[in-house]
Formats: structure tokens, C-alpha cells, sequence
């Protein structure tokens, strides 16, 4: 039995399956009992229905997850313990050649589940870490992050931004506000493969930026020369940058913020690509069900998550055939569609199956030539399969 004193949260029988098989979510369906009033963001000590120790987790009051558990192990959960997780995230990316790169100087250190915290997620942009906790428990544990990462990070750290605000808001009567745990420094201008953008960690969305596209835009390069390319839903327009690096015709960037296309606009100047680059800010369902039939050969269509939740999956996958409809009906003949989905609550098959009946709505037979998902330093646990959020298919529309 062990000595923690932490409160107890005990499980129904049966309901402690997916703990054992090493799943860090514990929802509040399958707790038994609490022993010790547990306080939310509080340490907690899991339990079987007899008692048996299963790991250590920060307890959560509101929401369907109660529990996310941070180790199986009976360890004492203090600094150390906090470091060598911390130690283990930046190795991974020291044997995927991120920190050592020439070619990149943003990527991500710490990936929720994935990483074995689950519940924060830490970007690195050429001197800036932006925290960003998605679980108070995560969250009181900053200070400490922020001091581990000065002793043992080995890139340069200018400044270390909290970005805590919307994705934890008000939990247990607490006001979450962002800020900087070190330095002020909150703009710089990132290096990926080449092409140059402006990223601001405080306006931006996100951490600042989409780096969980970074692979993706690369391989767009391979497939843009001498087209005509429309990114919607551009945001700040990596793909739009990528497309023109690759040697496109012209690339249309549209989006429904002007802040948005303002900054596709900066990206393509910074990178001397502004002379083929037009940034269009309109709402993207309007501009594809109103674009010129044959225009583009290259479409690229990347919108922001259309179910957060289970329960809007339903309204999300309509959506996306939606959209991909649209696209195929317009674009040209034996031409290349790059789709996306970035809700976690869509599975993979899901989403596949409202492409293809978006393909036989529109009447065009297409090809899987690449289905895509995260880079290398957004990991997904073998036991947490929710962590895989992004998909992604590179089409041939015939």
C-alpha cells in the first residue's frame, strides 16, 4: 500500500481497464469514491476497486475528465521527477534533429499525452517557449517548468510566455491571465525549410503559430510548381509561403479575418514572394461556392476545427464534405487537393468517408496519394490514440 498523501480516488469495478492499460484519462463516470476531498488541480493517487495503486494524476472538478494521470509509477511526483520527464521530451527531439537544425528553428518540446503530460503542450520559437496548460493541475506546476527549463534547455531562451488564458479560463475560482514567467520578448522571425515568418506569441492563435503543419507545407513545395494554388482558411499563410517557394503560378490566400491576411501578406513581402501572392479576406464557404470553375490546380483546404466536442461531430463531418465539395466542383481537371481536419473528436475513417462523398456529390473521381497526420514532434502514445488530431489527405482529382 503506498504512503502518498494525496487524496484517494477509488474506481468502479471494471471501470479500471483503460488506467491499467496505460490510458492517462479518467472520467468522471468511473469513480467510485473520493477519499480526501480532492481540490481541483490537486495531486491525486488512483486506485482500483481494491485498492490496488494505479498511478498519480491532477484532479479536475468540471468536465467529463476527472483525472488525467501524469505516471503508472509510485514515484514522489517533485522537481526531479518533473525534470526527467522535461529531460526526456527535449531527447526525443534531439534524436529527430530539431534542436541541432539548420533547417527549422520552431518546433514543439512538450506534447500533452503524448510527451506524459498530459494536459500541457511547450513551443520553441528561435528563443521563445510559450506554455500553454490545459489542466489547472498543469498549470500550478509553471514556476517549476519554467526554472527546469533554464537549467537543462539547450537553445538559447529569451523569454518564457504562459498562454494559459483560453484554454483554461476560470478553474476552481481561479482567473487565468497570460503572462511572461521570463523575459518580454514575444515576436521573432522563425526559419522552416527556408521560408521566413513573422510569429507573435501574444496576438497569435494558438502558441503563435501552426507548427503541427510544418511537415506538410514541405511536401506542398513538391507539388506547386507552375500551379495556380488556393489556400483557404489561410491564417498567417504557411501554405500559401510553401506553395510560392515551390515555384507556383499564383496563390490566392483567403481567410475570414483581414488580421489574417495582413499577416499572409507580411509573410509573402519578408520572403520577397509578394508579386504572385493575392490575399483575399472573405468567409470561406461563400468564396468556394462563388470561385471560377478551373481556376485553381491546387487547392489546399485547412479550416479550424469544426467539432471540439463528441457531441458535434455529426454537424462537423457535414461540414467537411461540404467544403470538399465545393473545392472538387471548381477545381480543374487532374489537379491536386491537399484536405484537412484538426478536430480531434473526427476520427480518421470519418473523416475519409465525408471526402469520398463529398468526391461522388461533386461527380469527380479522385486518388489517395498521401494521407498525412502530425509531424514527429507532436508524438502520439501508443495508449492515448485521441492524441492523433490531425488528418490529412493529399488528393489527385481526376
Amino acid at each position: 500500500m503506498t504512503n502518498f498523501n494525496f487524496p484517494r480516488i477509488i474506481l468502479k469495478s471494471g471501470k479500471d481497464r483503460s488506467v491499467k492499460r496505460l490510458h492517462p484519462w479518467i472520467f468522471s463516470g468511473a469513480i467510485k469514491k473520493i477519499i480526501g476531498g480532492a481540490v481541483d488541480g490537486e495531486n491525486v493517487a488512483v486506485f482500483d476497486n481494491n485498492e490496488n495503486f494505479l498511478g498519480l494524476g491532477h484532479y479536475q472538478k468540471n468536465g467529463s475528465i476527472s483525472v488525467r494521470v501524469f505516471t503508472f509509477k509510485e514515484l514522489t511526483p517533485d522537481k526531479n521527477f518533473w525534470k526527467e520527464k522535461i529531460v526526456s521530451a527535449i531527447k526525443t527531439r534531439e534524436c529527430l534533429g530539431l534542436i541541432s537544425s539548420t533547417q527549422t528553428n520552431v518546433f514543439r518540446v512538450i506534447h500533452g499525452e503524448g510527451d506524459g503530460f498530459p494536459g500541457f503542450i511547450c513551443d520553441y520559437y528561435n528563443g521563445i517557449l510559450v506554455f500553454q496548460a490545459h489542466s489547472l493541475g498543469m498549470y500550478n506546476l509553471e514556476e517549476v517548468f519554467k526554472e527546469i527549463f533554464l537549467e537543462v534547455f539547450p537553445k538559447e531562451i529569451l523569454s518564457i510566455y504562459d498562454k494559459s488564458e483560453k484554454t483554461l479560463s476560470k478553474s476552481g475560482g481561479t482567473t487565468v491571465q497570460n503572462k511572461f514567467l521570463y523575459g518580454d520578448k514575444f515576436q521573432t522571425e522563425v526559419n522552416e525549410y527556408g521560408m521566413k515568418f513573422m510569429v507573435n506569441v501574444v496576438d497569435g492563435q494558438k502558441t503563435g503559430y501552426f507548427i503541427d503543419q510544418r511537415e506538410n507545407r514541405n511536401l506542398l513545395r513538391q507539388y506547386s510548381l507552375g500551379k495556380t494554388v488556393l489556400n483557404m482558411f489561410c491564417y498567417t499563410g504557411g501554405f500559401s509561403i510553401a506553395a510560392l517557394k515551390g515555384g507556383a503560378k499564383h496563390v490566392t490566400s483567403v481567410d475570414a479575418s483581414q488580421t489574417a491576411t495582413d499577416l499572409a501578406s507580411e509573410n509573402a513581402k519578408i520572403n520577397s514572394l509578394e508579386k504572385n501572392h493575392e490575399p483575399v479576406t472573405a468567409d470561406g464557404f461563400e468564396f468556394l461556392d462563388n470561385m471560377e470553375k478551373g481556376k485553381y490546380d491546387l487547392i489546399i483546404l485547412d479550416p479550424p476545427a469544426f467539432a471540439k466536442h463528441v457531441s458535434a461531430v455529426n454537424q462537423a463531418l457535414k461540414g467537411y464534405q461540404r467544403i470538399n465539395c465545393a473545392a472538387m466542383e471548381k477545381i480543374a481537371p487532374g489537379s491536386i487537393l491537399f484536405t484537412f481536419s484538426c478536430s480531434q473528436a473526427v476520427d480518421k475513417l470519418s473523416f475519409r468517408m465525408a471526402v469520398m462523398e463529398a468526391s461522388i456529390k461533386a461527380g469527380r473521381k479522385i486518388k489517395i496519394l498521401h494521407q498525412l497526420s502530425q509531424p514527429s514532434d507532436h508524438p502520439i502514445s501508443m495508449y492515448h490514440p485521441e492524441g492523433e488530431y490531425l488528418k490529412g489527405l493529399v488528393l489527385y482529382v481526376e
